[in-house]
């Protein structure tokens, strides 16, 4: 059994981030499992080597370390670019020369089958003369993957069954940077991820990875998506919430070992001021016992 937390190293590491590592490390834990951290630095633009050393230090403080040598996404993409090529060959892959507001003005409403944001296959039917007039333009394509109304269900282990479409995605920004849809199912594959634990805004997008696997020949992982934490007004948890991250807490007198505890007793696995270590916390935990709903923090509180 091997699972993964992948953040993407932009900026600190605030509490639902924490939450979500904590039940992917108590997750394979509970099994004698690895647990491995990957960096999704594709965007070498907001990563940063010191956003990853932060956010490594954080998860140490709260006893959560990875297993082997951390992978960065910006290391490999040979094999995106394989992974892509495989599509090509299949004819699946076309040029979208779309701006980020022609696609945001196309784009589908939400539905409830359908990705956020789902693109409708503009420049599939582009003529030479159409994608030509696009260079001349100054226009860079991206590569989107050419879906064909496939539909799958994910059987997820907190979220249940989820059925989803699958729109076509983009696999390569018009930057020439492979995309996250594409990066993490290779990523997955290749490090031999059994179990993917993430926030649950991922979830939607899943039967798009799904697909891709399918079209790569890779195997699908057991998926768990954890309700996300979200601040007083309702919202996804940021920093406009105030003291969201270890740096903030400690600023306010809270140890790492109560914020621990704070995120624990969230997941229903201790009392709120019970100290524990995250070794206290495996026997405790099931996964099919977390909660099924976002969790409420407000910083006021502490």
């Amino acid at each position: 059994m091997r699972g993964r937390f992948a953040p993407s190293p932009t900026g600190q590491l605030h509490l639902g981030n924490l939450r979500t590592a904590l039940v992917s490390w108590l997750q394979v834990k509970v099994d004698g499992g690895e647990w491995w951290v990957r960096m999704e630095d594709l965007d070498r633009v907001t990563a940063s080597v010191t956003h990853e050393a932060d956010q490594l230090k954080s998860l140490a403080a709260l006893g959560m370390q990875p297993d082997g040598e951390v992978v960065r996404q910006s290391d490999r993409f040979d094999l995106y670019r394989d992974a892509i090529a495989t599509l090509r060959r299949q004819g699946r892959v076309y040029e979208c020369f779309c701006t980020r507001r022609e696609i945001r003005d196309a784009a589908r409403a939400p539905h409830a089958d359908l990705p956020e944001v789902a693109y409708p296959g503009t420049c599939r039917g582009l003529t030479a003369a159409r994608r030509a007039d696009f260079v001349a333009d100054g226009r860079r394509p991206a590569l989107r993957l050419a879906a064909d109304g496939e539909r799958f269900v994910v059987h997820d282990l907190i979220a249940g069954a989820f059925e989803g479409a699958c729109d076509d995605v983009v696999l390569q920004r018009n930057d020439g940077v492979p995309a996250y849809n594409l990066a993490v199912v290779v990523d997955d594959a290749q490090q031999g991820i059994t179990h993917v634990t993430r926030g649950d805004d991922l979830l939607s997008s899943t039967p798009r990875q799904r697909l891709l696997q399918q079209l790569l020949g890779l195997s699908e992982p057991v998926y768990a998506h954890v309700p996300l934490v979200i601040g007083p007004d309702g919202l996804r948890l940021a920093k406009r919430h105030g003291a969201v991250t270890l740096d903030d807490l400690a600023a306010r007198g809270v140890a790492p070992g109560q914020a621990l505890s704070r995120l624990a007793a969230s997941l229903g696995l201790c009392a709120t001021d019970e100290v524990v270590e995250p070794s206290d916390l495996v026997p405790r935990f099931r996964i099919d016992a977390l909660p099924r709903v976002p969790w409420s923090f407000d910083a006021d509180d502490l």
